[in-house]
């Protein structure tokens, strides 16, 4: 295909037949499936969301599948993935994280990559996250009559709050909430992060229930895990910050911002060093670690909360590990919460903000802090340092519990039937319109 050759409808319509799903080798549902991911974000930036995708690509990859993922300008290629990028923007550069007006012309940009690389890749499935993928996605679904999987993460319109972006109260909420609930409808089957979000389909925009296909948040349990090599790589990080190797450590790994409690975290911080003054507080993350830094500061506690910045995915499990608790304050009740199985892998105790997604994933070892109370959330934190032997048994509670109900390669063969069935819906809708 040519650099200027215009796309027509007919390039698209190529939905190939595939052995029936059942018959091939690797399980009931595994047969080789072109993906094409839709990702709008800046792919790959080591939090969240962008963990879910990396960790599904990984899993689909190695199950035979051949992924190609749509994504924005910015970002870090990963090895191993094929990536597609939408047109550079020089004058917009670094991660984009959450809601921006700058959204608008990159996702029109990526809307081209989109359509070029279903054209080139003639995919099988197209796999949407957010719901700008699943908007981007449901042309390739019209015009090549392929399914569209919509992996929903959390509301749109909910997001937009939870940022700032949007004023509950405001003009814009209702007709938001209604353009979030048309794109709810475009997909032949939604996968979501936690059953809560399956919840919140449900009743918040009556989705039909046999189209939502809860697929948790999981996570690499022989990549986190407390294993000798971790914990030694873990006690070169604490010399690095000039922790003493007898002090307790708190952690926390995500982003840094109101809606994930970073504010209360660091106002729970300074109420839990004026009770135990030899704490320690690893807050790792990105981005506005200057403010909060200065926060801290004005504060009392810089010297023992410390920032040491964006941590890359891979090295995650070796900073996590120099913890005895691990802390999860995020606000949001629609959103997942990614970072709570990589504790639970890793054995740390949690002390998390009482919300369902919390609830979910910890069950009762979790510790639950009033949400939004840093008063609470630091009486929870003081429960955990002072019986150590209580919260190291919570902990290993915590990873054999991540072991039975967390693996990745338990998600991505639920992702496969889900495929399976999307396929079988698609083509019975497809021999529907023909008559």
């Amino acid at each position: 295909m040519t650099a200027d050759r215009r796309l027509t409808t007919d390039d698209f319509r190529y939905m190939l037949p595939l052995p029936a799903e059942g018959r091939g080798s690797g399980g009931p549902f595994h047969v080789p499936y072109r993906i094409l991911m839709i990702a709008p974000t800046s792919f790959f930036a080591d939090y969240g969301g962008h963990i879910r995708i990396l960790e599904e690509i990984r899993g689909l990859q190695a199950r035979g599948h051949r992924v190609t993922v749509c994504t924005y300008h910015t970002g870090n290629n990963v090895p191993g993935l094929r990536i597609r990028r939408s047109l550079n923007v020089p004058w917009r550069r670094g991660v984009q994280v959450g809601s921006t007006r700058h959204k608008l012309y990159f996702d029109a940009m990526l809307a081209v990559t989109v359509l070029r690389a279903a054209l080139q890749t003639r995919p099988h499935i197209v796999h949407a996250h957010m719901h700008e993928g699943a908007l981007l996605g449901y042309p390739v679904r019209q015009l090549a009559g392929v399914p569209l999987v919509f992996d929903y993460q959390g509301s749109l319109s909910g997001e937009m709050v939870d940022h700032r972006f949007l004023d509950r109260a405001g003009p814009f909420y209702r007709p938001m909430r209604r353009l979030e609930s048309c794109i709810n409808g475009l997909a032949d089957a939604v996968l979501t992060s936690s059953h809560n979000a399956a919840g919140v389909l449900r009743a918040g925009f009556n989705y039909p229930a046999e189209r939502l296909f809860p697929v948790i948040d999981a996570v690499n349990t022989g990549t986190f895990q407390p294993s000798p090599a971790t914990l030694a790589r873990s006690a070169a990080h604490r010399r690095e910050l000039g922790i003493p190797p007898d002090v307790p450590v708190v952690v926390y790994l995500g982003l840094l911002a109101p809606y994930q409690g970073t504010d209360l975290l660091i106002e729970a911080a300074r109420r839990v060093l004026a009770a135990l003054p030899e704490t320690r507080f690893v807050i790792m993350g990105f981005p506005g670690v200057d403010s909060y830094r200065a926060l801290a500061d004005s504060l009392g506690v810089s010297g023992r909360v410390v920032f040491p910045g964006r941590i890359p995915y891979a090295e995650a499990p070796d900073w996590l590990g120099m913890g005895q608790v691990a802390v999860a304050p995020k606000l949001s009740l629609t959103e997942g919460a990614g970072k709570i199985p990589l504790y639970m892998a890793m054995g740390l105790p949690t002390v998390a903000f009482d919300t369902p997604v919390s609830r979910e994933f910890l069950g009762p070892l979790g510790r639950y802090a009033e949400r939004g109370s840093s008063e609470s959330l630091a009486a929870e934190l003081l429960r955990a340092l002072r019986d150590p032997a209580a919260a190291a048994a919570h902990g290993q509670a915590l990873r054999a519990r991540a072991l039975r109900d967390y693996s990745w390669e338990a998600a991505v063969g639920q992702i496969e039937a889900v495929y399976a069935q999307a396929r079988i819906w698609r083509r019975a809708k497809s021999r529907l319109t023909r008559y």
